[in-house]
């Protein structure tokens, strides 16, 4: 077991030098501009190994926003019986998390730096649309799934779906602002969050009323 965790703690530190290379040779040079070769020799790790971790260059910047859309739609799918799709995302968009949870965050000095990254770059700009679509899509789903298949070629669907993706885009966004002009703390955490769950509630108002 043992050693177990310091097999995992390594991996864990070599992915963490690979994304930290990655990022400081983004921001001097843009992404388009820096091959994955210059990012394994700054991280001092193979071409390969870079790829081991991250199939694709777009995933050092996005790897974070996959993940989060994952464990999202997965809460949702895994919700309570009985709980309606559109609670159980407001649920866990809600909750606190990263820099809103914590706004000392070591992460939080990068995040300005990704936000003009990927405002400098077509290939991540179109990456976080993928992104988004993909949530949207899955999200779209299971709003069927739950209220009826006759809703599969419906635009109410993909309406609902994309609103609701779209505000945690605009938090995102939100939060890349903010902590760019040095002011992410608790107040701008509570705002931010009762906005979305305002935002998510006028959504799921207007799908009750169709």
């Amino acid at each position: 077991m043992a050693e177990l965790g310091l097999r995992e703690r390594k991996k864990q530190e070599t992915r963490q030098r690979i994304t930290d290379a990655a990022i400081e040779l983004f921001a001097e040079r843009g992404f388009e501009q820096v091959p994955v070769a210059d990012i394994a020799a700054a991280a001092d790790v193979s071409t390969a190994t870079v790829f081991n971790y991250f199939p694709a260059k777009e995933d050092l910047i996005y790897d974070g926003m996959a993940a989060f859309h994952e464990h999202l739609l997965a809460a949702v799918r895994d919700r309570p019986a009985g709980q309606r799709v559109i609670s159980a995302f407001r649920d866990y968009v809600v909750q606190p998390r990263g820099v809103l949870a914590d706004p000392a965050s070591p992460v939080l000095a990068g995040l300005s730096r990704i936000a003009r990254i990927v405002q400098d770059s077509p290939s991540l700009q179109a990456r976080e649309r993928l992104e988004a679509d993909r949530a949207t899509a899955a999200l779209h789903d299971l709003l069927v799934a739950e209220l009826g298949d006759d809703l599969r070629d419906d635009l109410r669907a993909w309406t609902v779906a994309s609103a609701l993706v779209g505000t945690t885009r605009g938090m995102t966004r939100e939060v890349q602002r903010a902590a760019a002009e040095g002011r992410v703390d608790a107040r701008l955490a509570k705002r931010l969050l009762a906005a979305a769950a305002g935002a998510i509630d006028v959504v799921e108002a207007g799908l009750a009323g169709t």
